[in-house]
């Protein structure tokens, strides 16, 4: 028997996640705005990686996906900032939260089979990514943002009960597994 959301919610927080909560999946409404601001391109990923748009897929088909999931757990990493210039813990946070959600995906994925993981920012896995040229290397490691999904992430969080903002001199990063 898998264990229900609550109980992935506690072994989030006990594996490291500053905040974690079931993911409300009414929550989970494609917007065709957040790709037009993927495509604005200001992370320098829009086309050039398999994990972002367009090669993400169809906003109709990821939202056909999303309604395929009975359940989800929405995992945050908080840090404090010295200031709002402290790109330094930024960074580090940033970084933590990605190896955190990497890590919880390989215990969440033998229990949950079709695991949807949409992780914070862009995938930075590799170097250089390959697409269009190549098949992606890491296709079992590699992962799509929410944004990438056309997913407002403050409402996710907000619909879902989750803050998406901690206050001042903070910094969160948010992700989220569906299955």
């Amino acid at each position: 028997m898998c264990p229900p959301v609550e109980e992935w919610v506690r072994q989030a927080m006990a594996f490291g996640f500053s905040h974690a909560a079931p993911a409300a999946l009414a929550a989970l409404r494609v917007r065709p705005e957040v790709r037009d601001m993927c495509a604005a391109d200001r992370c320098r990923l829009y086309g050039r990686s398999w994990m972002c748009p367009p090669a993400c897929g169809r906003l109709e088909d990821i939202q056909k996906q999303l309604h395929g999931c009975s359940a989800g757990l929405l995992v945050q990493t908080t840090g404090a900032l010295e200031d709002d210039f402290d790109y330094e813990t930024m960074e580090a946070a940033g970084k933590k939260q990605k190896e955190l959600f990497r890590a919880f995906r390989r215990v969440l994925a033998p229990t949950r089979p079709g695991l949807l993981a949409l992780s914070s920012g862009g995938c930075a896995l590799c170097p250089a990514c390959a697409y269009p040229d190549a098949p992606c290397r890491l296709p079992g490691e590699a992962l799509p943002s929410m944004e990438a999904f056309g997913l407002v992430v403050s409402e996710v969080c907000r619909d879902s009960g989750l803050p998406y903002y901690y206050g001042p001199g903070t910094i969160t990063y948010t992700g989220c597994y569906l299955w």
